[in-house]
């Protein structure tokens, strides 16, 4: 190394780095945090892991980590001053800027990366795997499942990994030679990452989310939305293949048009209509290619069925879309679009229904955890008693309410933001029966349920899609549908 320091070599670091003359502190210990402090160890470096929750899980990872030899400072305060002598900050996350050690390091200039960026330093020289990202505001998962399990059904050794669960830096360390990641990007994670080139990367849609995570150390809600449209953004910087945007969404395409992409790289548009030249679209209730196809000025190549894409809804079909623009961005065939499709078993609580009794059907779309997520659902049905309420994060449900207050039989609210959305309803639909519940813990669901069940009428559709986040009450989104689940089982059962 020489002379320099390790400010000089930090800025082209990989794994091979001389990490043992770096003092790196890890912001958070939970899942994200421990894989980066476990992969920094064993590259030498000198790790100090922080967090303020210490819970028996993070004193399971903290013990993990000393024994690694590894430092560990767990409890409240913990994160409140960032250690003397800190080269790199490497944080979780779900770590807003404003936390006090994020600020203070970059106050004085200390580098800060998250995970993902690490991982992608860590997969250089040597263990270099070719990156397809999703982001966007809903259906990353799903699209990232879609995608992962085209992949596979073209023979093709995947990892899923990155915001859907498993961090991006365990898979590097497999012993599997993997031929692609499918991953999975917040905006959160992208905020923190500064040099990824993926291979292809897309933007599936883009509305008011997460607006809290920024507001803090912006000047207002503008502000703070513009800063989120600006790190989703960031998954198309340094693309070397395709960049896939969502053609009824403007905004996505300028995306696109303002990143620095390297040369030859192409756009790629999906659409639920006839797709025009370097798309992916439908025609005649088929999804088709003229983008990846060698006369796509004059044909197109069918790739799959919309009934194949499960559960159907038109949100769905843009993610099947944006998934097979993807998978055939790095050659994978057409019969594999297909294949993957049905493949796929999609996890629980997205449009799934629970029971069909007296004529009212009872859905359970959980994962709705925003008001966009939770208009793809409402679409989809015609006459709705909502189920809605939990953290609202910052973001308005006027649009929403205004446009399906039409189908719109009954809601029910609750949850810490309910009046931000009886609010909305008493403004915007005044004639819609409307039950505010001011219970506080996650027996308010049963409640909820039963007063739906008053409400709904044979031919009615009560939609739980709470527009908000869980975690005022539940453990998470799934832990919310699945008492759902459970009361519309007890009411319909009796």
């Amino acid at each position: 190394m020489g002379n320099r320091t390790v400010k000089d070599w930090l800025a082209d670091a990989d794994r091979n780095s001389d990490w043992s003359a770096a003092n790196v502190v890890v912001a958070g210990i939970g899942t994200a945090g421990y894989a980066c402090a476990d992969a920094l160890l064993e590259a030498g470096a000198n790790v100090t892991v922080l967090d303020d929750n210490d819970s028996d899980v993070n004193k399971e990872h903290a013990q993990i980590i000393e024994a690694l030899e590894g430092k560990v400072c767990l409890g409240p305060g913990a994160s409140a001053k960032l250690p003397g002598g800190t080269d790199l900050v490497v944080t979780s996350p779900g770590w807003r800027p404003s936390y006090p050690i994020l600020a203070q390091a970059a106050e004085v200039g200390v580098p800060i990366w998250g995970d993902v960026e690490l991982a992608w330093r860590f997969m250089h020289p040597d263990r270099v795997v070719p990156w397809l990202g999703v982001t966007g505001t809903n259906g990353k998962t799903t699209t990232t499942q879609m995608l992962t399990s085209m992949l596979r059904a073209a023979g093709l050794k995947v990892a899923e990994v990155g915001n859907i669960g498993r961090p991006i830096i365990e898979a590097i360390n497999d012993e599997i030679d993997y031929d692609v990641f499918a991953i999975e990007l917040s905006s959160f994670q992208l905020h923190w990452s500064h040099s990824l080139s993926l291979h292809s990367a897309a933007v599936l849609n883009l509305h008011e989310d997460h607006l809290e995570w920024y507001e803090p150390w912006t000047a207002d809600k503008a502000h703070a939305y513009r800063a989120y449209r600006d790190d989703k953004a960031r998954i198309f910087e340094h693309v070397t293949h395709s960049c896939v945007y969502n053609a009824s969404e403007p905004e996505t395409m300028k995306m696109v048009e303002e990143a620095e992409v390297v040369e030859g790289a192409r756009a790629i548009g999906f659409t639920r209509g006839i797709p025009g030249l370097s798309m992916i679209g439908v025609v005649d209730d088929a999804i088709v290619d003229r983008a990846f196809v060698e006369k796509r000025q004059s044909s197109a190549l069918p790739l799959a069925e919309l009934s194949d894409v499960v559960p159907f809804a038109p949100h769905n079909v843009e993610n099947a879309l944006a998934a097979a623009a993807l998978a055939r961005s790095f050659g994978v065939p057409g019969g594999a679009i297909k294949k993957g499709l049905n493949d796929l078993h999609i996890g629980g609580h997205r449009i799934a229904t629970v029971a069909t009794s007296d004529g009212v059907t009872w859905v359970d779309d959980s994962k709705a955890t925003n008001p966009h997520a939770a208009n793809s659902s409402m679409r989809a049905f015609d006459s709705i008693v909502w189920l809605a309420g939990g953290q609202t994060k910052g973001t308005s449900f006027d649009e929403l309410v205004t446009e399906h207050a039409d189908r719109l039989a009954g809601a029910v609210v609750f949850g810490i933001d309910r009046e931000v959305i009886a609010d909305a309803l008493r403004r915007h639909a005044p004639e819609v029966p409307l039950i505010v519940l001011d219970r506080g813990d996650t027996g308010v669901m049963a409640d909820a349920v039963a007063e739906a069940a008053k409400m709904a009428k044979p031919g009615d559709t009560v939609l739980l899609a709470p527009g908000a986040a869980s975690r005022d009450m539940w453990t998470g989104y799934d832990a919310r549908g699945d008492d759902f689940a459970k009361a519309v089982k007890d009411i319909t059962s009796r």
